[in-house]
Protein backbone atom coordinates (compact mmCIF):
# COMPACT_ATOMS: atom_id res chain seq x y z
CA UNK A 1 0.00 0.00 0.00
CA UNK A 2 2.99 2.51 1.29
CA UNK A 3 4.82 2.09 -2.25
CA UNK A 4 1.95 2.09 -4.49
CA UNK A 5 1.16 5.88 -4.91
CA UNK A 6 4.99 6.68 -5.97
CA UNK A 7 4.90 3.47 -8.23
CA UNK A 8 2.29 4.64 -10.02
CA UNK A 9 3.50 8.16 -10.64
CA UNK A 10 6.62 6.67 -11.87
CA UNK A 11 4.63 4.32 -14.34
CA UNK A 12 2.97 7.86 -15.05
CA UNK A 13 6.43 9.12 -16.36
CA UNK A 14 6.90 6.08 -18.39
CA UNK A 15 3.80 6.00 -20.43
CA UNK A 16 4.49 9.47 -21.81
CA UNK A 17 6.82 7.85 -24.18
CA UNK A 18 5.32 4.22 -23.49
CA UNK A 19 1.76 3.20 -24.58
CA UNK A 20 0.84 1.32 -20.91
CA UNK A 21 -1.95 -0.27 -19.58
CA UNK A 22 -0.75 -0.64 -15.36
CA UNK A 23 -2.61 -3.58 -13.87
CA UNK A 24 -2.38 -4.04 -10.13
CA UNK A 25 -3.02 -7.08 -8.40
CA UNK A 26 -4.62 -7.29 -5.33
CA UNK A 27 -3.60 -10.23 -3.64
CA UNK A 28 -6.64 -10.30 -0.72
CA UNK A 29 -5.04 -7.00 1.31
CA UNK A 30 -6.94 -5.59 3.82
CA UNK A 31 -5.00 -2.45 3.10
CA UNK A 32 -6.18 0.67 0.81
CA UNK A 33 -4.24 -1.30 -2.32
CA UNK A 34 -7.39 -1.68 -4.22
CA UNK A 35 -8.48 2.08 -3.38
CA UNK A 36 -5.48 3.53 -4.94
CA UNK A 37 -5.83 1.36 -7.43
CA UNK A 38 -9.10 2.37 -8.86
CA UNK A 39 -8.76 6.21 -7.81
CA UNK A 40 -5.37 5.60 -9.94
CA UNK A 41 -3.49 8.91 -11.72
CA UNK A 42 -4.30 11.50 -14.60
CA UNK A 43 -2.48 10.18 -17.24
CA UNK A 44 -2.18 6.72 -16.37
CA UNK A 45 -4.95 3.58 -16.86
CA UNK A 46 -4.75 1.74 -13.97
CA UNK A 47 -6.99 -1.25 -13.69
CA UNK A 48 -7.30 -3.73 -10.78
CA UNK A 49 -7.56 -7.29 -10.68
CA UNK A 50 -8.52 -8.52 -7.10
CA UNK A 51 -8.37 -11.71 -4.84
CA UNK A 52 -11.21 -12.05 -2.51
CA UNK A 53 -8.18 -13.62 0.12
CA UNK A 54 -4.35 -13.71 -0.14
CA UNK A 55 -3.09 -16.67 -2.37
CA UNK A 56 0.40 -15.91 -2.80
CA UNK A 57 2.88 -14.62 -5.29
CA UNK A 58 2.04 -17.21 -7.47
CA UNK A 59 -1.48 -16.91 -8.05
CA UNK A 60 -1.07 -12.98 -8.04
CA UNK A 61 1.08 -13.15 -10.94
CA UNK A 62 -1.12 -15.72 -12.46
CA UNK A 63 -4.14 -13.63 -12.55
CA UNK A 64 -2.39 -11.08 -13.64
CA UNK A 65 -0.81 -12.45 -16.50
CA UNK A 66 -4.45 -13.73 -17.55
CA UNK A 67 -6.21 -10.85 -17.09
CA UNK A 68 -3.40 -8.97 -19.47
CA UNK A 69 -3.73 -12.12 -22.23
CA UNK A 70 -8.00 -11.45 -21.99
CA UNK A 71 -7.43 -7.95 -23.20
CA UNK A 72 -4.05 -7.46 -24.96
CA UNK A 73 -3.61 -7.82 -28.63
CA UNK A 74 -1.02 -10.13 -30.01
CA UNK A 75 2.01 -7.95 -30.49
CA UNK A 76 1.71 -6.44 -27.44
CA UNK A 77 3.73 -7.18 -24.29
CA UNK A 78 3.56 -7.78 -20.86
CA UNK A 79 6.11 -6.49 -18.03
CA UNK A 80 5.91 -8.24 -15.00
CA UNK A 81 7.53 -6.22 -11.83
CA UNK A 82 7.15 -5.86 -7.92
CA UNK A 83 5.00 -3.01 -6.85
CA UNK A 84 7.43 -1.98 -3.95
CA UNK A 85 9.00 0.45 -5.89
CA UNK A 86 12.09 -1.45 -5.91
CA UNK A 87 11.63 -1.97 -9.48
CA UNK A 88 12.19 1.42 -12.04
CA UNK A 89 9.58 1.71 -14.48
CA UNK A 90 12.18 3.54 -16.56
CA UNK A 91 13.33 0.19 -17.75
CA UNK A 92 10.30 -0.86 -19.30
CA UNK A 93 11.71 1.11 -22.13
CA UNK A 94 14.61 -0.83 -22.22
CA UNK A 95 12.60 -4.00 -21.92
CA UNK A 96 10.87 -3.04 -25.25
CA UNK A 97 13.88 -2.55 -26.83
CA UNK A 98 15.24 -5.61 -26.18
CA UNK A 99 12.01 -7.37 -27.36
CA UNK A 100 12.11 -4.97 -30.79
CA UNK A 101 16.01 -6.52 -30.74
CA UNK A 102 14.70 -10.45 -31.37
CA UNK A 103 13.89 -11.51 -27.77
CA UNK A 104 10.74 -13.24 -26.64
CA UNK A 105 11.58 -12.44 -22.86
CA UNK A 106 13.41 -9.72 -21.45
CA UNK A 107 15.03 -10.19 -17.83
CA UNK A 108 16.10 -7.25 -15.42
CA UNK A 109 19.42 -8.64 -14.09
CA UNK A 110 21.12 -8.22 -11.58
CA UNK A 111 24.08 -10.79 -12.75
CA UNK A 112 25.04 -9.16 -15.55
CA UNK A 113 27.91 -6.58 -16.50
CA UNK A 114 25.60 -3.27 -15.29
CA UNK A 115 23.78 -4.99 -12.62
CA UNK A 116 23.82 -4.46 -9.20
CA UNK A 117 21.83 -5.42 -5.75
CA UNK A 118 23.80 -3.97 -3.25
CA UNK A 119 20.83 -1.87 -1.28
CA UNK A 120 19.63 -5.64 -1.06
CA UNK A 121 19.89 -7.15 2.85
CA UNK A 122 22.66 -9.76 2.91
CA UNK A 123 20.84 -12.73 3.34
CA UNK A 124 18.36 -12.03 0.68
CA UNK A 125 21.53 -11.52 -1.69
CA UNK A 126 23.08 -14.65 -0.66
CA UNK A 127 20.23 -16.49 -1.79
CA UNK A 128 19.35 -14.70 -4.78
CA UNK A 129 23.14 -15.40 -5.81
CA UNK A 130 23.10 -19.35 -4.51
CA UNK A 131 19.76 -19.71 -6.96
CA UNK A 132 21.66 -18.44 -9.84
CA UNK A 133 24.58 -20.61 -9.60
CA UNK A 134 22.73 -23.41 -8.81
CA UNK A 135 20.14 -23.48 -11.43
CA UNK A 136 22.45 -22.09 -14.07
CA UNK A 137 24.30 -25.35 -13.29
CA UNK A 138 21.22 -27.45 -13.36
CA UNK A 139 18.89 -26.12 -16.07
CA UNK A 140 21.11 -24.54 -18.31
CA UNK A 141 18.82 -22.33 -19.62
CA UNK A 142 20.26 -20.10 -22.44
CA UNK A 143 21.03 -16.51 -21.83
CA UNK A 144 20.12 -16.51 -18.02
CA UNK A 145 21.71 -15.59 -15.60
CA UNK A 146 19.32 -14.34 -12.86
CA UNK A 147 16.48 -16.32 -12.74
CA UNK A 148 14.59 -15.48 -9.88
CA UNK A 149 14.47 -11.69 -10.95
CA UNK A 150 10.59 -10.27 -11.15
CA UNK A 151 11.07 -7.95 -13.59
CA UNK A 152 10.65 -9.01 -16.87
CA UNK A 153 9.06 -8.66 -20.00
CA UNK A 154 7.11 -11.28 -21.56
CA UNK A 155 5.69 -11.25 -25.26
CA UNK A 156 2.14 -12.02 -25.12
CA UNK A 157 2.53 -15.03 -28.03
CA UNK A 158 4.73 -16.35 -26.18
CA UNK A 159 2.56 -16.04 -22.65
CA UNK A 160 -0.49 -16.92 -24.55
CA UNK A 161 1.05 -20.50 -25.90
CA UNK A 162 1.97 -21.60 -22.69
CA UNK A 163 -1.07 -20.76 -20.76
CA UNK A 164 -3.26 -22.13 -23.66
CA UNK A 165 -1.42 -25.12 -23.09
CA UNK A 166 -0.91 -25.36 -19.56
CA UNK A 167 -3.97 -23.86 -18.15
CA UNK A 168 -4.72 -23.40 -14.42
CA UNK A 169 -1.12 -25.11 -14.17
CA UNK A 170 1.13 -22.41 -15.88
CA UNK A 171 1.64 -21.21 -12.11
CA UNK A 172 1.91 -23.67 -9.63
CA UNK A 173 4.52 -22.34 -6.91
CA UNK A 174 2.84 -20.07 -4.38
CA UNK A 175 6.13 -18.26 -3.32
CA UNK A 176 9.10 -16.54 -4.53
CA UNK A 177 9.97 -19.73 -6.95
CA UNK A 178 6.78 -18.87 -9.17
CA UNK A 179 9.27 -16.96 -11.02
CA UNK A 180 12.03 -19.74 -12.13
CA UNK A 181 8.62 -22.38 -12.67
CA UNK A 182 7.45 -19.89 -15.08
CA UNK A 183 10.96 -19.77 -17.14
CA UNK A 184 11.25 -23.80 -16.96
CA UNK A 185 7.38 -23.46 -18.46
CA UNK A 186 8.28 -21.02 -21.51
CA UNK A 187 11.40 -22.97 -21.96
CA UNK A 188 9.84 -25.54 -23.91
CA UNK A 189 7.84 -22.72 -26.26
CA UNK A 190 12.12 -22.30 -27.27
CA UNK A 191 11.87 -18.56 -26.64
CA UNK A 192 14.78 -16.42 -27.41
CA UNK A 193 15.83 -14.79 -23.81
CA UNK A 194 17.79 -11.68 -23.37
CA UNK A 195 18.95 -10.36 -19.92
CA UNK A 196 19.23 -6.34 -19.54
CA UNK A 197 21.50 -4.95 -16.20
CA UNK A 198 18.89 -4.28 -13.08
CA UNK A 199 20.16 -1.56 -10.46
CA UNK A 200 17.94 -2.79 -7.99
CA UNK A 201 16.63 -0.18 -5.68
CA UNK A 202 15.82 -2.02 -2.51
CA UNK A 203 16.40 0.93 -0.69
CA UNK A 204 12.85 2.62 -1.55
CA UNK A 205 11.13 -0.85 -0.51
CA UNK A 206 8.18 0.33 2.39
CA UNK A 207 7.25 -2.48 5.00
CA UNK A 208 8.81 -5.79 5.92
CA UNK A 209 10.33 -8.51 3.28
CA UNK A 210 7.73 -11.37 2.78
CA UNK A 211 10.04 -14.01 1.72
CA UNK A 212 11.04 -16.58 4.29
CA UNK A 213 14.20 -18.05 3.78
CA UNK A 214 13.60 -22.16 4.55
CA UNK A 215 10.62 -22.22 2.74
CA UNK A 216 11.93 -20.73 -0.46
CA UNK A 217 14.53 -22.71 -0.54
CA UNK A 218 12.62 -25.87 0.23
CA UNK A 219 10.41 -24.30 -2.68
CA UNK A 220 13.42 -24.07 -5.06
CA UNK A 221 14.84 -27.70 -4.06
CA UNK A 222 11.29 -28.99 -5.02
CA UNK A 223 11.19 -27.53 -8.19
CA UNK A 224 14.99 -28.62 -9.52
CA UNK A 225 13.15 -32.41 -8.35
CA UNK A 226 10.26 -31.67 -10.31
CA UNK A 227 12.04 -30.62 -13.65
CA UNK A 228 14.65 -33.85 -13.02
CA UNK A 229 11.66 -36.27 -12.74
CA UNK A 230 8.22 -35.38 -14.08
CA UNK A 231 6.61 -35.90 -17.21
CA UNK A 232 4.40 -33.45 -18.76
CA UNK A 233 3.44 -30.69 -18.16
CA UNK A 234 7.50 -29.43 -17.16
CA UNK A 235 8.96 -31.86 -20.51
CA UNK A 236 6.41 -31.28 -23.12
CA UNK A 237 4.51 -28.27 -25.09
Amino acid sequence: EGSLPALLARLEQAARTERLVAWVVDDGSADATAAIATAGVPGLDVRLVQHPQNLGLGQAVQSGIRAVLAAADPADFVVVMDADDTHDPAMIRVLHDGLDAGADVVICSRFVDGGDDSTAPPFRRLLSRGAAVTFRTALRVEGVHDFTSGFRAYRVSVLARAAKHYGERLIEEQGFACMVELLLKLRHCSPVIAEVPLVLQYDRKQGASKLRLRRTIGQYVKLLVRDRLAPAPYRAL
